[in-house]
């Protein structure tokens, strides 16, 4: 029997076998745009367990053969028109795109997990489409078939195939939309209690503190206080006060990059970096590369988080909008401690 690894170097092996779509919901449930045909770059990647820049890349290095096979990428009028008559069915559910969308249909969803070879789904399907072809070549001609040569079990798959595509999926993805919708509701929900909880809190500060005193000043000066050891402990309770779980505090006097970690509510995972210095240093465009790089190529976690005492040089702001590192300033971690919440974390 051929190994699957053989379907990532033979063309001409993939193109014999791209008709048996319905191996990827035999494997895992493909999850398909409001018209019941397409996927997007980030539904391809969520089905694979890979990251959408894993797709790209695989995309660039085998545009011809993914676009013989139902990859298109729409723009100008198509992607107006595509907008217009589909992604606006959900607008909550898919984010719009602004200047092009990249779909594939199934055929070129089960091309991408012939040539994916980091992903252990796409190992999966892989393994599942030689196996049923192994079984397809030895089972005897006369079982099962019709005057068409085609095999009963393939009709009967191809049918539900349709059948899943074009009715069953598209109730499934209005009912995401749907429970999207309340999320949402719920979120704004909780975003009004906890400004009311801010404001109670504020009230009591002010009639339970000394006369005169701002509570802005305590927490600056409660901050300005603060060891490196007793900063990087402030910014763990604020993250487990925001609903971070698994918060683990690496204190150590070598700076290995990352400081903390954690996971917010809804599993994202965070990695936060903390400086504690004087506050006419600005934190340096080294020490933002050092941790965008152990945050973004060795940990790769979704929320990347630079809290500082002082604030940052031009070059360090660069550098972390382009690597996705969010940044809290002098100002916003005097915010956060007296109260509000970071919208990164929710």
């Amino acid at each position: 029997m051929i190994n699957e690894s053989a379907l990532l170097e033979s063309k001409t092996l993939r193109s014999s076998v791209l008709d048996r779509t319905d191996v990827l919901d035999r494997v895992k449930a493909l999850s398909l745009l409001p018209d019941g045909m397409h996927v997007t770059t980030a539904m391809v990647a969520a089905y694979f367990d890979v990251t959408t820049e894993a797709i790209r890349q695989l995309k660039a290095r085998h545009r011809e053969e993914l676009s013989c096979n139902g990859m298109t990428t729409l723009q100008g009028p198509e992607l107006a028109r595509f907008k217009r008559d589909i992604l606006s069915l959900f607008p909550g559910s898919y984010p719009q795109p602004r200047s092009s969308l990249t779909l594939y249909s199934r055929r070129a969803v089960l091309n991408v997990a012939m040539l994916l070879r980091d992903s252990h789904v796409a190992r999966q399907v892989r393994t599942y489409l030689l196996d049923m072809e192994h079984l397809a070549r030895t089972q005897p001609v006369e079982n099962f078939s019709r005057p068409d040569s085609t095999p009963l079990d393939d009709r009967i798959d191809q049918r539900i195939t349709h059948i899943l595509g074009t009715t069953v999926v598209p109730m499934f993805n209005a009912l995401i939309a749907t429970s999207g919708e309340h999320r949402r509701e719920l979120i704004e929900l909780r975003e009004d209690i906890e400004n009311v909880e801010r404001t109670l809190c504020r009230h009591h500060r002010r009639i339970s503190g000394p006369e005169g005193e701002i509570p802005a000043d305590r927490v600056r000066d409660s901050i300005a206080a603060m060891t490196w050891q007793a900063f990087e402990r402030h910014v763990a309770a604020l993250l487990r006060r925001d609903g971070c779980g698994d918060v683990v505090v690496r204190q150590t006097n070598i700076d290995r990059g990352i400081d903390i970690t954690a996971r917010t509510a809804d599993g994202r995972t965070v990695a936060v970096q903390c400086k504690n210095r004087a506050g006419h240093r600005p934190v340096p465009s080294s020490d933002m590369q050092r941790f965008a790089g152990a945050a973004r190529a060795v940990e790769r976690v979704d929320v990347a988080l630079f809290v500082t005492t002082s604030y940052f040089s031009h070059e360090a702001r660069a550098i972390a909008d382009l690597s996705g590192v969010l940044t809290v300033d002098r100002a916003e971690l005097e915010a956060w401690s007296a109260g509000a919440r970071l919208k990164a974390l929710r």
